[in-house]
């Protein structure tokens, strides 16, 4: 089974809610790529021949209010799509949404913050996309935005002192030796394919996959990414508290964050891999955020990781490291900003063959 990760929930100073600007912004920032696509390769027409209400799935989509956001996107590019190849034997189509996430995502917030206005039924799905959802060829559109990066599990290699990927001393590949990068790399092949094996059975014949994924350029080293830096800042203030004896190094050692940031090259291979879906359209991009402060990035990765974190350590341990990270990130303030505005995300879409 995989390992259960969730966004802070409610709408506290550190809730996921109120942090998470920035993947926001990654989302509007391809909202007239996701449109082109489904007016460009979306066939409507043959989709709603045996149905008048199209199926979406939003895979990912934590508490809001980012997820609203990127549905409308898909279901207005959708409906445009279908004006501009209706004849006069179809109706307006309908659309049912779901809104999947772990089972110990705040669906209470979520549907409590439901837009008045949405153009849509909604329900939700809880479980890891990470395997099947769904009933087969029941999905017209899936959408995920900045989920895939996150592994099923922790790679055994890098918390084992015996193998040459052990992780001593560090959270996250970022800035660790080869075999560490590639027990991530590995790990996230392995995720990429039982995720793509489920989607091709729950998506119908010409239905479509967008993803939006935290990512780096072709050629950059698994080491080098930007947001690299976030991560080992984080590391090197909970290293600080294991010399001071706050936090075991034991406790260290044993914790690493399941993210992987991919390339377009290594996407573009594992959907050839599986063979099920045609690449449509496949590129880096910026994330185009406009909230640079460390203070502020701080709070979005303790929304991020603060769930994770405290089942590890407990929320005493968490407490006092974000603390420290947000003390000593203001001394670090232009290096937080460059690595957020260097920071890229890799857009992919598919189409069910």
């Amino acid at each position: 089974m995989p390992e259960t990760y969730w966004m802070n929930g409610g709408d506290s100073n550190y809730s996921y809610v109120l942090n998470s600007t920035m993947q926001r912004d990654g989302s509007v920032n391809v909202k007239g790529m996701i449109e082109k696509v489904i007016l460009d390769r979306l066939d409507v027409t043959h989709l709603l021949s045996n149905s008048n209400t199209f199926y979406v799935a939003d895979l990912g989509c934590s508490v809001g209010p980012n997820c609203f956001i990127s549905m409308q996107n898909v279901i207005e590019a959708v409906k445009r799509k279908y004006q501009m190849s209706k004849t006069e034997a179809y109706k307006v189509p309908e659309f049912q949404v779901f809104f999947n996430d772990t089972s110990c995502n705040d669906f209470n917030t979520l549907f409590t913050s439901l837009p008045s206005q949405k153009q849509y039924f909604a329900a939700g799905v809880p479980g890891s996309f990470h395997g099947r959802l769904f009933p087969e060829s029941s999905l017209h559109f899936i959408h995920s935005a900045h989920a895939l990066h996150w592994l099923s599990e922790i790679p055994k290699e890098v918390v084992d002192s015996n193998s040459a990927a052990w992780n001593k001393g560090r959270i996250h590949y970022a800035g660790a030796n080869e075999q560490v990068g590639k027990a991530y790399s590995a790990q996230f092949a392995k995720d990429f394919e039982v995720f793509m094996n489920a989607r091709a059975k729950e998506l119908v014949v010409g239905g479509m996959m967008t993803l939006l994924v935290f990512g780096i350029a072709d050629g950059i080293s698994l080491s080098a990414f930007p947001a690299g830096f976030l991560f080992n800042f984080l590391g090197w203030s909970l290293m600080d508290m294991a010399k001071e004896g706050l936090v075991s190094e034991d406790m260290v050692d044993s914790f690493n964050l399941p993210i992987y940031t991919p390339c377009p090259k290594e996407i573009g291979e594992l959907v050839g891999r599986n063979g099920s879906f045609s690449i449509e359209r496949i590129e880096i991009t910026p994330f185009g955020w406009t909230e640079l402060s460390a203070h502020s990035c701080v709070l979005h990765l303790r929304a991020a990781f603060e769930g994770l974190s405290s089942k590890h350590f407990g929320s005493e341990v968490v407490d006092e490291w974000f603390a420290r990270t947000d003390e000593k990130g203001r001394e670090f303030s232009s290096q937080f900003e460059s690595a957020l505005k260097e920071a890229t995300q890799i857009f992919i879409a598919l189409i069910r063959k």
